[in-house]
């Protein structure tokens, strides 16, 4: 197989363009069609079914049912690692050239089906069309990077010293049965960057959407399918984390979890896969991205406005609900009152609305469990803090939909609620810092440490936060958020996770394990 030729990134869809518009409108109403279907599971290349149904509504109108799924038992969940586990030596003997060309055709079926998929995030996921066209590039970025990753890493490497008389070299292997969760967040991202991740590296995998968006799952398991991936390759389960996620975590035959997520979830899976069980003769390898409390350090000598800007783009975009999000705004006291004012009237800007409608910046957050949550969170933020008046109102059709309105609390104490506490919704905290050291404290002052940024115009500042803003993606005078493929290698440090750094060169080597050989010559 030829050299893939340099990896670039897939261009978002530049929705200003009237054809564009009208293209995902007609994507949106062939995909309307559509609802309300059936999905089943499938395992070992059978689809099945159980009749305990799982329906995805869409956020924005919680009447419009998405897809209906079937959840997974225990037993089925057994049954799925046995097939996995079946299937893996055949798989893991398919030169690595072939899965890598099944990779990218399955790049190209969903850079062709793009704006379908944009159709299913909006109205499972809830995202706005920007967010949603993103969300799809990135799946389209981490198959065409990972593919070149694989490239890179199959067949003998040579060590770093040959010693004389010996050769030597170095085998990267697949591990095994890999437990791939993924989040509701990015629903066909991140699930396609940690799959095709573990296929492409010889793993078998068992897929286990997110429940509030398992049709996205079930479109990217006919991806798969049309790109001819084998169906024993892979197994979708939908069900509950208690019923299906605890036992293919727990199960002795599979080899290492990919997952994605809350904290809590994160810290359950990682104490149930750090436990042996009769027959497992493997450590398990934890592969986990937990979230973060995510700060923006506004210096008192910055651009005020792309400060005020970077925070406002981080803290609301996709309803504030991404692990990236800015909750935290960190701001120096002696531009405090200014970089309020500025965002006062920035957040006012905003528009709340239908995913549906392009004019809307922020559409619904995930379910109403999650609303009530950040409601609650609102109501603790105003007497931690003041509430700034920003005259953004949900719709008037609130009732119908899930939708939290951009909500800014200032005047935030660094042990309050709202500045430790992952929100995930449209909330920021506002605190003001003494000057920068206090502000580099405060920043620091947190269990996560997954993205944070600077604004500043100081070198001797900006050195500092390189060397001790401890967060695993620093931004500088830009918004902390949008991490892209290749570019910014995406982990985080602490209760983020195990920085894993997604879209980096380190990545593919978490799903692969290396063999030393020296063979005696002459």
């Amino acid at each position: 197989m030829e050299k893939l030729p340099a990896f670039h990134n897939e261009p978002y869809t530049d929705f200003s363009t009237p054809a564009n518009r009208l293209a995902l409108d007609e994507a949106l109403a062939k995909v309307r069609a559509q609802l309300g279907r059936e999905y089943h599971l499938a395992i070992g290349g059978e689809r099945l079914e159980t009749g305990d149904l799982l329906r995805s509504v869409n956020p924005s109108n919680p009447r419009e049912v998405i897809g209906v799924h079937h959840r997974a038992t225990t037993e089925l969940a057994r049954r799925a690692v046995d097939s996995a586990y079946a299937y893996f030596p055949e798989w893991s003997a398919t030169p690595a050239e072939q899965r890598i060309r099944l990779l990218l055709r399955a790049a190209d079926i969903i850079r062709r089906r793009k704006l379908e998929f944009d159709a299913w995030l909006v109205l499972e996921a809830g995202k706005t069309w920007p967010e949603a066209d993103a969300d799809v590039s990135e799946a389209v970025d981490f198959c065409e990077y990972y593919a070149r990753e694989m490239q890179r890493l199959s067949g003998p490497q040579p060590p770093a010293l040959q010693l004389p008389g010996e050769r030597g070299e170095l085998y990267y292997l697949p591990l095994g049965v890999g437990v791939i969760i993924p989040p509701w967040n990015f629903p066909l991202a991140i699930m396609v960057g940690m799959t095709v991740a573990a296929l492409v590296a010889g793993n078998t995998a068992i897929v286990k959407p997110s429940s509030e968006t398992p049709t996205i799952g079930a479109k990217f398991a006919e991806v798969l399918l049309e790109a001819g991936f084998p169906e024993q390759s892979f197994c979708l389960l939908t069900g509950s984390g208690a019923a299906v996620g605890d036992t293919i975590v727990e199960h002795p035959k599979t080899r290492f979890v990919a997952f994605t997520g809350s904290r809590d979830v994160g810290l359950r899976i990682n104490e149930l896969a750090a436990k042996t069980h009769p027959g497992q003769i493997w450590i398990k390898r934890v592969i986990a991205e937990m979230g973060g409390k995510d700060a923006i350090v506004v210096d008192a000598d910055c651009d005020l406005d792309k400060a005020v800007e970077g925070v406002a783009v981080s803290a609301f975009g996709y309803s504030g609900q991404k692990c990236s999000a800015c909750s935290r705004a960190i701001v120096d006291a002696k531009v405090y009152d200014a970089f309020l004012e500025k965002l006062q009237v920035r957040v006012s800007k905003i528009k709340v609305g239908d995913a549906e409608k392009p004019e809307n910046y922020m559409g619904p957050v995930i379910s109403d469990g999650a609303r009530r949550t950040i409601l609650q969170y609102i109501e603790t933020g105003k007497q931690e803090g003041r509430l700034l008046p920003v005259n953004v109102a949900a719709p008037a059709a609130a009732a119908d939909g899930y939708f939290v309105p951009p909500t800014v609390i200032a005047d935030v104490d660094a042990k309050a609620r709202i500045f430790q506490e992952e929100i995930f919704g449209p909330v920021l905290a506002v605190t003001k810092a003494r000057d920068f050291d206090h502000a580099m404290d405060l920043a620091n002052d947190s269990q996560y440490g997954l993205t944070g940024a600077i604004f500043s115009n100081v070198p001797e500042h900006i050195e500092r936060a390189r060397r001790q803003f401890f967060v695993g993606n620093l931004y500088v005078n830009r918004k902390c958020t949008g991490a892209m493929v290749g570019a910014h290698p995406f982990g985080g440090f602490n209760m983020s996770g195990t920085d894993s750094k997604g879209g980096g060169s380190d990545y593919m080597l978490l799903f692969l394990q290396m063999k030393s050989i020296a063979e005696r010559v002459g």
